[in-house]
């Protein structure tokens, strides 16, 4: 009897243990706790530090901004005072201040994301130009009378005929030659005859004379060795080409200083290459070319750059790049179409990324960096030159690191709905003041002593459309007789902070009161 008595009270101690261990378990519970109070006037609660709670997502928010001027930032949600709508929460893992923006993996993939490293390389390109085959003007002999006379006989009777140098091109009849030689020959024999030095001068002065009249160095030798008057005398070519341009004719007079013939030599030829302007910067004397024709197809003629000519085609927008040539065989002839490659030159290592993950914003170059946990940032980078799908990186980005090379504008998008400070266009957030303004137009909506509400007409020059917002007032106060309802021609311009202050405002002329 007393043992069962005994493991009652046993089991009824027990219990009582249980109970206030129980109890005393909760209170500690609840006097730790962290007391989560309910924001006045909206959903979001409160933390005893501090911290704002967003219910719907149960993250932490930071602050509260209008997504169309993201540079201002509110502590508590509410209506923006620039445009009609509810400012948006910013929350502590979005990215904050930095510029970033956070997209889930899932999201990446979705958006078609891809990634490429900044790697190490040198470019191997080739550029390829069409050009034309001319003349060597370097090679060009002009031939002319020195002397009046009279074309004789004519052995060369059309333009482009080709010659040998020292072959015959026209026999001359010139009156001042054959006075020459005959004084040249009486000269020689009274030196013959006297045998002193004055004989020799007078020889010397009769040369000097043959000279002067225009006779060549061959024709004087021929008279000396012959010893008689040669009243015809032939004209040869000093070298070999073709006749380029003939204005002697068979029996015409020419006069002293008329032009006979011109020739030009082909032993070398030029190829002037039509360069785009935009690759002019890889062209450079001295750089080495490979030319085909189609006339000689399968044949490769090597040659260097001479020139390129200072001058660009406005219809075109080409340079031209002068090519010298050696033409063995006289293969290549003027007017031939050409196709010239620039082979490039030896070229150092640089850093390349793939063209597409280059954003050319008109004013700038930007790249979309991935960087760790998700996380992208824009950077402003220096290209230099671009070939075959890879662009060279002068500043801007290292090696190793990653670019987006597919879907920047969609990353762009989520950052602006996120209203975070990736930015890829021409202009970044205004910051203070500047002289820079903007006109619009619209209607009165409220006025107070600080700020200004119009519904404006969309404004080209900031890429808004038309919307509801308040402007600062500015220190010397609106004009007089502005008030709500009425229609106004209004200018602007940014100031800190993101918001934008009134420069002037006037009734619009012809509106109705």
């Amino acid at each position: 009897m007393k043992t069962k008595t005994l493991a009652i009270s046993l089991a009824a101690l027990a219990l009582i243990g249980a109970v206030s261990y129980g109890s005393y378990r909760t209170g500690l519970q609840h006097s730790v706790a962290t007391p989560v109070t309910k924001m006045p006037g909206t959903d979001a609660t409160e933390t005893k530090s501090g911290a704002a709670i967003d219910p719907a997502s149960g993250k932490t928010v930071l602050y509260w901004h209008d997504p169309m001027v993201p540079g201002q930032r509110f502590d508590k949600p509410g209506k923006s005072p620039f445009m009609d709508m509810q400012l948006v929460p910013v929350y502590a893992d979005a990215g904050g201040d930095s510029g970033n923006v956070s997209i889930n993996p899932r999201v990446q993939q979705n958006l078609g994301i891809r990634i490429a490293e900044v790697t190490k390389g040198s470019l191997t390109s080739s550029l390829e130009a069409v050009g034309n085959v001319a003349y060597n003007e370097r090679e060009l002999t002009v031939l002319q009378a020195r002397a009046n006379g009279y074309v004789e006989k004519l052995y060369v009777r059309a333009t482009l005929d080709p010659v040998r140098q020292g072959q015959a091109l026209a026999e001359l009849y010139v009156p001042d030659w054959v006075a020459a030689q005959e004084d040249f020959l009486t000269a020689k024999r009274l030196a013959a005859q006297g045998g002193d030095s004055a004989g020799v001068d007078l020889i010397d002065a009769a040369r000097q004379r043959m000279r002067l009249v225009g006779m060549s160095e061959a024709q004087m030798r021929l008279v000396e060795t012959s010893g008689k008057v040669h009243e015809r005398l032939v004209v040869t070519a000093p070298v070999s080409g073709v006749i380029a341009e003939l204005d002697a004719r068979e029996g015409m007079t020419i006069m002293n200083g008329a032009p006979l013939f011109r020739i030009n030599g082909l032993d070398t030829v030029w190829v002037n290459a039509e360069v785009p302007e935009g690759a002019a910067a890889q062209v450079r004397p001295g750089n080495a070319v490979e030319v085909r024709t189609p006339t000689r197809s399968g044949m490769v003629f090597k040659g260097k750059v001479s020139a390129v000519l200072p001058d660009v085609d406005s219809t075109t927008r080409t340079l031209r790049a002068r090519i010298e040539l050696t033409n063995r065989g006289q293969q290549l002839v003027p007017g031939m179409f050409a196709t010239v490659n620039f082979s490039p030159g030896v070229r150092k290592e640089v850093l390349l990324v793939p063209s597409e993950a280059v954003i050319q914003t008109g004013k700038r170059s930007v790249a979309i960096v991935a960087q760790a946990d998700g996380k992208f940032a824009p950077v402003d980078i220096v290209v230099g030159s671009e070939s075959n799908g890879q662009t060279e990186i002068r500043r801007g980005l290292a090696l190793g690191q990653k670019v987006v090379v597919s879907g920047q504008f969609l990353i762009d998008s989520e950052a602006s709905l996120r209203g975070t400070a990736l930015r890829m266009g021409d202009a970044p957030a205004p910051t203070g003041n500047t002289a820079t303004t903007h006109r619009g137009s619209g209607m009165v909506e409220a006025i107070n002593k600080e700020e200004i509400t119009l519904s404006h007409d969309p404004i080209p020059s900031l890429q808004w459309g038309a919307m509801t917002m308040g402007f600062k007032v500015p220190a010397s106060g609106l004009p007089q007789g502005i008030k709500v309802g009425d229609r106004v021609d209004f200018e602007i311009r940014p100031i800190a902070g993101g918001a934008f202050e009134i420069v002037s405002i006037a009734q619009t002329v012809g509106a109705k009161p």
